[in-house]
Order: C-alpha cells, then sequence, then structure tokens
C-alpha cells in the first residue's frame, strides 16, 4: 500500500486517528488471549504462555492464538506505519498558513489527537513485549518505571497542547460556541483518560509499592482532569447542538463518549486492583460488574443516539461510503474498538468472575457473538477509510510527477 505524500494545506491532525485506530484494533485482539488463554501467575498473557498454548494446550487454543497473533502483528505494524507517516506529514503540515489558521480556531483541539495517538503506541508496544520477548516479565518491575516515564512525558506534552489553547481562548476570547455544536471538542478528554488508563497499568501490576503508588497517583489524577472537562466540553456541546442542530461533518463525536468510558472504566479497575494487592484495600467483584454493567448501558445509548442521527443527516452515505475525503470519519473507529474491548471486560471481569456466567459457556460464547461481528464491522470501516484518504491513487501519482523537476 502506497500512502499519499506531501498533503500540507489538505493534511488534518485528525490522520492520528488512522493510526489509533489500527493500534485500537491491536487491543481487540490481544482480549481473546487475555480472556480465554490460561495465564497463571500473571496479570496478562506472555510468552510463556503463548508457547505453552501452542505447543500443549487444546486445538482450539492452538487455533485461537493463531488467529489472534495474526490480528496483533498485522495492526501493530498498520499502527506504526501510519504513526510515521503522520510524524512526517504533521511536520509538512506545520510550515503551512492552514495549521497557523487551525492554530487560532476551535480546531485547535485536533492536535490532542497526537498525544493520544502516542499512549496508545506506549500500550502496543508493551503488549508486543510481553507476548514476543521470551523472559521480559522477569525484569518487568524495572520496565515499569520506564513505561510512567513515558506516559508522563505524553501526558505533560498534552497538557501543553491543551493550555496552549485554553489560555488563547480565555485571554483573546474569539471560540466560535456557535460552531461548537458537536463532541469533538472532547478529543482533549480522550487523550487525557487514554494517558491515564496507561498510567493505570503499572500502578496496578507492579509489586513495588513505590512504583504502583506513582502510577496509581498520577493515573488518578489524568483521569480527574479527563472527568473535570467531561462535564464542562459535554454540556457546551450539547447546548450548541440543541440551539443550531449538530455538525454534520462531526456528528461522529456523538460517539466519543463510548472510548472515554471504556478507557476511564478500565482505569478505575486498575486502581483498584493496584489498591487492593498493595495497599490491602478490599475490592468487591460486585462492584465490578456493576461499574462495567453501567458504563456498557451508557455506550450502547450514545450509539443508539449517534447512529440514529448519523443515519438521519445521510452520514454514512457522504463521510463512510461516500468518495469524499473527511478525516473526521476516522472517529467511527475509536467507538467500536472501545465497546468490543468493555464487552470482554463486562463479560469476563464482570458475569464470570462475580460466578453468574460459566467461562466457555454457551451462553458465554452467544455473548461474544456480537462482539467480534463489531470487531470485523469496524475493521471493514477502517480499510474503506484507509483505501479512500490515505492510500495513493493515480491522481495523487500525477501530481507528485508535475512537481518534480527533470534530472
Amino acid at each position: 500500500m502506497s500512502l499519499r505524500k506531501d498533503l500540507k494545506e489538505s493534511y488534518s491532525p485528525l490522520l492520528f486517528l488512522a493510526s489509533l485506530g489500527a493500534g485500537g484494533m491491536a487491543i481487540t485482539f490481544f482480549m481473546y488471549l487475555m480472556f480465554m488463554i490460561p495465564h497463571k501467575g500473571s496479570p496478562i498473557p506472555r510468552f510463556e504462555h503463548v508457547m505453552t498454548a501452542l505447543t500443549s494446550g487444546p486445538m482450539w487454543h492452538k487455533l485461537l492464538l493463531v488467529f489472534a497473533l495474526g490480528g496483533i502483528i498485522y495492526f501493530a505494524f498498520l499502527h506504526v506505519r501510519l504513526l510515521v507517516w503522520n510524524i512526517s506529514e504533521y511536520r509538512k503540515f506545520q510550515r503551512t498558513e492552514a495549521f497557523q489558521t487551525l492554530r487560532s480556531s476551535n480546531a485547535e483541539v485536533q492536535l490532542m489527537a497526537i498525544p493520544l495517538t502516542y499512549a496508545m503506541t506506549v500500550n502496543v508496544g508493551f503488549i508486543l513485549g510481553a507476548l514476543f520477548v521470551p523472559g521480559l516479565w522477569n525484569v518487568v518491575e524495572y520496565l515499569f518505571p520506564l513505561a510512567i516515564a513515558a506516559f508522563l512525558a505524553i501526558g505533560i506534552y498534552a497538557v501543553k497542547i491543551f493550555t496552549d489553547f485554553l489560555s488563547r481562548v480565555l485571554t483573546r476570547g474569539g471560540f466560535d460556541c456557535e460552531k461548537n455544536n458537536s463532541l469533538s471538542q472532547m478529543l482533549s478528554v480522550f487523550a487525557f483518560s487514554m494517558i491515564g488508563v496507561g498510567l493505570a497499568a503499572p500502578g496496578a501490576m507492579s509489586h513495588v509499592q513505590l512504583t504502583s503508588a506513582i502510577g496509581l497517583g498520577l493515573a488518578a489524577g489524568f483521569t480527574a482532569l479527563a472527568l473535570l472537562l467531561m462535564a464542562i466540553k459535554i454540556v457546551l456541546g450539547f447546548r450548541a447542538m440543541f440551539e443550531h442542530g449538530v455538525n454534520k461533518e462531526a456528528a461522529v463525536s456523538l460517539w466519543i463518549v463510548i472510548p472515554i468510558l471504556t478507557v476511564i472504566g478500565i482505569t478505575l479497575f486498575r486502581i483498584s486492583m493496584g489498591l487492593h494487592h498493595n495497599f490491602g484495600v478490599h475490592v468487591s467483584q460486585a462492584s465490578h460488574y456493576l461499574l462495567f454493567a453501567v458504563i456498557v448501558f451508557i455506550q450502547i445509548f450514545f450509539g443508539v443516539l449517534g447512529h440514529h442521527v448519523m443515519k438521519r443527516i445521510g452520514y454514512y452515505e457522504t463521510f463512510i461510503s461516500g468518495k469524499g475525503r473527511y478525516p473526521v470519519a476516522y472517529a467511527a473507529i475509536c467507538p467500536g474498538v472501545a465497546f468490543v474491548v468493555m464487552g470482554n471486560f463486562l463479560i469476563n471481569f464482570g458475569l464470570v468472575k462475580t460466578g453468574l456466567l460459566p467461562k466457555f459457556s454457551i451462553a458465554y460464547f452467544l455473548l461474544y457473538a456480537p462482539l467480534v461481528y463489531l470487531q470485523f464491522k469496524t475493521i471493514a470501516v477502517l480499510m474503506r477509510l484507509n483505501r479512500k484518504m490515505l492510500v495513493a491513487d493515480k491522481q495523487d501519482t500525477v501530481a507528485r510527477a508535475q512537481h518534480t523537476p527533470a534530472e
């Protein structure tokens, strides 16, 4: 696949969401290993568990491993490739007048897609290391502080981007409330919550109390910031939509609540487990069931609401299946990924752990059926958007040839 080059003014930071979506798809395949492959003594499956399942596990485990590992490798590679491409194109975009225009408008929040994607890169890298590097878990306590440092650096970068935007608005004004008739401003909430969930991972898994405390404290801080901004921005967004109707191009942002709730839910779960393992705080499995059940309920509501709104305005025909190149359409990938991940947590940590659902029963796999369907439906949409917006076509090739000096 040859990617488009030198987009310059036509580039959008929202194209980082293509890389984010690919990384998220790798996570959805990891969920099969997380909950269906035995990994006793470890919070996540690692290389040794994979080799045991491949050599001595039942046949369905072997088939599942080949399927899941193939998906992880492919989408992790796609994530990195699109990340490198985005970084290159973004640097060129920074030298254009379009970039300065973006920095002086509501659209400046689109820059939050960059730290959001960087946080996903760290998550994907951690999974690849655990699954494919033998013995990595033996030195994992040395890696957890590095992971905290990486997420903290990304968090500082995200805070800088957002405070530049917020301070400009608060000192000069100029925020166009009429054009805020969507939930696109909640991209900043998504970024901070993604950083929070990343910090919560070493906080939950480390057996070193200081490492755990630092991870959990920073995770709680970024999550609290995300919740505060969410309370502000969701009210402002719905107020503008009630008055002016939804912005057709950004209507898909109604679904952004879905991934935000998933990462916040997982953060709260990880914080509770870290407090339990390292600080003796009692944890009830029933509380996890209620947490995940409430989140899934709200996600379904926003999923249905967004679908009905987008169907009424012809969003799918225009932005997904249509020929136009609208980077905002990539925002449709994260909700599919997020609901699949949260569905896995509800089924396994919510229903199975509380004894409400026997693992690997018929009912268990029936509950997985809609998640698998949504996963592959989301993959199909991602591939369609990539072909339409990222793959160089003949017109792009001709344009580049015209701007290339003769040798």
